[in-house]
């Protein structure tokens, strides 16, 4: 149906998790106002990104969650935004919706029943229940400011249209555009005055290794746990990442690899020379290592290495490293015994690129934060409107960070526009 000169009191661009839980919040505190709340998709199917996060769990967040964990923006404020809606906050919503989370030794948060099936149920659900109307697909193609105040919100390839005079901007990155977040919402932002950062790229993506590790995609399927630096080109350390990495037909994925690609392309962006290094065997260091290889006598690298790593992976990385895996210790000629040193705690690793947006969680960079206050999610440039969610300049590390940012900005914009709808319609005694 179309909405050809319809009228809202809240229009919610984007039934993601940000949008769901804006339409949510302003849904409980317009109740019984008679207000109109309208929440516009241009999906077939809305939260398909809940529903295929965590391999199809939904990894709702995290049990300690700060702004060290995020990148993008000034960390103060997204400090200030993670306050006002934190963990315990979150954990006592999803609870209230019929959902109970449990904490996993990685202090990931699920849902009990480990479908993220249960997850979108509810807050659908909720949504419903509030009153917000719900409209997909509904693809919005552009936003008109009005002279006097409010919006047009004109659905694409038609000729209808909703007004009303608040907008929440919910329309997420680039990251999984089959999910219906495929960037459109950068240039809504802009048709609103709005800026986006110069660049815009994949965060929590997969990397392709290059010819000189080619050798790792014949372990496909291999993972163990390492310790990643993502280096500049002088060999500075940029960011470090421990935890699980995943050998791939193309090259890595896993935690620690995900977790570093960003920081890989943002360095690369100013220097074409940062690098990934990694280390196979994660607290030891060049010297420890060679000190045990030096110290096998009769026992082979290979034995050792059994230890502490997968064989197939110890095999590849004698193989590659050009070191006899069979040779006993004392027998290593010192610059093998060295170069596998080397390779097991400081290897350089060829990325030729990242798998793109398609296979990204996330999308770095957006709508610049100081663009919004944290306080209300109110845009500073545009009077009415509201930004929310993966549009901004935020992206966390993998583990449950970005939805928490999703529920935290939705639930304040959510209450914010809220209470100032509440505000035009009983306005305070003279």
């Amino acid at each position: 149906m179309d909405l050809q000169d319809e009228h809202a009191d809240l229009v919610v661009v984007g039934a993601g998790a940000a949008g769901l839980m804006s339409a949510i919040w302003a849904g409980r505190g317009l109740a019984g106002t008679g207000a109109r709340v309208l929440l516009l998709d241009g999906a077939n199917r809305v939260g398909v990104k809940i529903l295929v996060a965590g391999g199809g769990r939904c990894n709702v967040t995290h049990h300690e969650v700060d702004e060290r964990q995020y990148a993008g923006g000034s960390r103060n404020t997204i400090r200030k935004v993670l306050r006002r809606f934190d963990v315990p906050e979150t954990v006592s919503f999803f609870r209230e919706l019929g959902v109970e989370l449990k904490r996993e030794d990685t202090g990931k948060l699920f849902p009990v029943t480990d479908s993220a099936r249960t997850v979108l149920n509810a807050l659908l659900t909720e949504v419903g229940r509030v009153g917000v109307e719900l409209r997909n697909p509904w693809r919005v193609g552009g936003i008109d400011c009005l002279p006097a105040g409010g919006f047009t919100i004109h659905r694409e390839g038609s000729e209808a249209a909703v007004r009303a005079p608040r907008v929440i901007l919910a329309a997420g990155g680039k990251a999984l555009p089959k999910s219906g977040s495929d960037g459109a919402g950068y240039a809504l932002a802009r048709g609103l005055g709005h800026t986006v950062t110069e660049h815009l790229f994949p965060a929590l993506v997969p990397l392709v290794v290059g010819t000189e590790s080619r050798w790792i995609t014949e372990l496909s399927g291999i993972s163990t746990r390492v310790c990643i630096d993502v280096c500049a080109g002088s060999g500075q350390r940029l960011a470090r990442f421990e935890n699980s990495l995943l050998c791939t037909h193309f090259g890595l994925s896993g935690p620690a690899v995900m977790d570093a690609s960003r920081w890989l392309t943002a360095a690369r962006v100013r220097d074409k020379q940062a690098s990934l290094r990694l280390n196979w065997l994660p607290g030891e260091t060049f010297d420890t290592a060679d000190r045990a290889l030096t110290g096998l006598g009769a026992r082979t690298a290979l034995s050792w290495l059994r230890e502490h790593l997968p064989e197939r992976l110890a095999r590849a990385l004698c193989e590659a490293h050009r070191v006899d895996a069979d040779l006993p210790g004392s027998r290593l000629p010192k610059d093998s015994r060295r170069a596998l040193a080397h390779a097991l705690v400081e290897m350089h690793v060829d990325i030729a690129h990242d798998r793109g947006f398609n296979h990204a969680e996330a999308t770095a960079g957006g709508v610049p934060l100081t663009e919004i206050n944290p306080a209300t999610m109110a845009s500073r440039v545009c009077d009415g409107l509201a930004l929310v969610g993966e549009i901004l300049d935020v992206d966390g590390r993998i583990g449950g960070f970005n939805f928490q940012w999703a529920w935290a900005s939705g639930s304040i914009a959510g209450r914010a526009i809220a209470s100032s709808i509440q505000s035009d319609t009983n306005p305070a005694p003279a």
